[in-house]
């Protein structure tokens, strides 16, 4: 190891706008517009890791407010224990974790939805 940090390959759209994995559109929608105006970078003249942040969110939005866009998001989300704490490892993929273990359990979830779609008949 050299030492550097190593950044997540995949970011974190959800902990961009500081919702939970099952947060509601109105949620998502609600979140981007408190910190879309806290962090417009008309407020911090010329200050770039604010114009930085604020295109994260305007691109966690963009990903998360449109149903296809967020599923696919949802589906090739990055997997890695180390990214995430156990309850957050848990939360977002318990519909892939619930589905994919056969354990039956019907949830409303996209996840459990995908999984039907994909099982052969």
């Amino acid at each position: 190891m050299d030492g550097a940090s190593k950044e997540p390959l995949h970011k974190d759209y959800y902990k961009v706008l500081e919702v939970d994995y099952d947060a509601s559109d109105d949620t998502i929608k609600l979140s981007y517009r408190r910190l879309a105006l806290m962090w417009h970078p008309d407020k911090h003249k010329g200050d770039n890791d604010v114009t930085a942040k604020f295109q994260e969110i305007n691109e966690a939005y963009k990903v998360l407010s449109d149903p296809a866009k967020r599923l696919e998001y949802d589906l090739s989300g990055c997997p890695e224990i180390n990214q995430y704490t156990l309850r957050e490892y848990l939360t977002r993929f318990k519909g892939m974790i619930l589905t994919c273990n056969g354990l039956g359990i019907d949830h409303p979830t996209k996840w459990a939805q995908h999984m039907r779609e994909l099982k052969p008949h």
